[in-house]
């Protein structure tokens, strides 16, 4: 379904701060941003996933949905749209993003589907949360949630590439349910920027 906003601008006229919705933003001293743009109501269980993957090392930006909204309704903005200034701002002075979103199930509710135009890390990722014992594998040209278009959040670092992860709802409720997965789902990855050269 389309998005009802195209822009934050378009969100910001009609919504209220602190009542529809809720930013996050930790800026710490590291290359690395971690940026859930469809966080709280709008993908549920991807902040926790963002703030899991950052922990303490890694700077967080969460934009959240407080409110249950009905379908066609949401406050989701598309990851090529997503403008909110403090993201941009954030995204911008790092060197990579990891952008964590959420999928529906679909025909596959474990994958976690890593994509980006950082290729060299998407697969590292992927090679880590399987070692971690989470289903992963690797989007590239052609898929429709490939994280590659260069306007995308998740591609907006110094570098113009980073990585995008798709989880699937079964998989974000259980780490949701499960604050050991969750860790470990974030220091699988977490783990992955260490072995990145430049870092």
């Amino acid at each position: 379904m389309a998005d009802q906003y195209h822009s934050f601008a378009g969100l910001a006229a009609r919504e209220i701060e602190g009542v529809h919705y809720r930013i996050r933003v930790i800026a710490r001293e590291s290359p690395i941003a971690v940026i859930a743009p469809h966080g709280g109501f709008i993908e549920p269980g991807t902040s926790e996933v963002a703030a899991a993957i950052a922990d303490e090392t890694h700077s967080l930006y969460c934009f959240e949905g407080l409110t249950m909204r009905a379908r066609g309704d949401g406050l989701h903005i598309t990851s090529t749209r997503f403008d909110e200034p403090q993201a941009l701002r954030l995204a911008t002075q790092a060197e990579i993003v990891i952008g964590v979103h959420g999928r529906k199930n679909g025909a596959d509710p474990a994958t976690v589907w890593v994509g980006g135009l950082h290729e060299e890390l998407r697969d590292i990722v992927g090679a880590a949360l399987h070692a971690g014992g989470f289903h992963a594998r690797a989007v590239g040209e052609g898929h429709r949630l490939a994280g590659r278009n260069p306007a995308n959040i998740c591609n907006k670092g110094r570098r113009g590439a980073g990585v995008q992860l798709e989880l699937p709802r079964a998989l974000r409720n259980d780490l949701a349910n499960d604050a050991a997965n969750c860790r470990a789902f974030g220091e699988a990855v977490r783990g992955t920027l260490i072995k990145l050269k430049g870092f």
